[in-house]
């Protein structure tokens, strides 16, 4: 990543100290990006990607969506929500919470997903209650 930085800072002459006060990705008229500026960069290459490999692109993108997903990355491979918190820009861990309790839904969602009815049932009759025997004993345990 740091080589495609450089490569960045190089191609769109920023690799100068005088241009410290430019912003790092600009618009066309050389003013900071916007959000909506980089959900319409992303849009287009989306819709781009999307045309070779639709199955791999989402039909609804948006940099909320790599942020989503990024926390819940980081969520899953065992990182503290003080961390995620603290890389996502939250004030308060109780805004970052929401992505764990998202993460337990989805765990549920796949155990309930991975249950698979094999066909396995309780007979009508118990074995026990076959045995005329048994049956005589236990009844006169009580």
């Amino acid at each position: 990543v740091m080589n495609l930085v450089v490569a960045y800072l190089h191609e769109n002459n920023l690799d100068n100290p005088s241009k410290g006060a430019y912003p790092l990705f600009s618009n066309i008229w050389g003013e900071p990006l916007t959000s909506s500026g980089v959900a319409y960069v992303i849009n287009k290459y989306a819709a781009q990607a999307r045309i070779l490999h639709p199955e791999l692109i989402p039909s609804k993108i948006s940099p909320h969506i790599f942020r989503h997903s990024r926390a819940m990355h980081l969520l899953q491979a065992g990182v503290n929500l003080v961390y995620i918190r603290d890389i996502l820009g939250h004030v308060s861990v109780k805004t970052t919470e929401i992505y764990a309790r998202a993460d337990s839904g989805l765990k549920r969602d796949a155990l309930e997903a991975a249950y698979v009815d094999m066909g396995i049932h309780e007979p009508e009759q118990k074995s026990w209650e076959k045995n005329q025997k048994l049956r005589e004993y236990l009844k006169s345990l009580a």
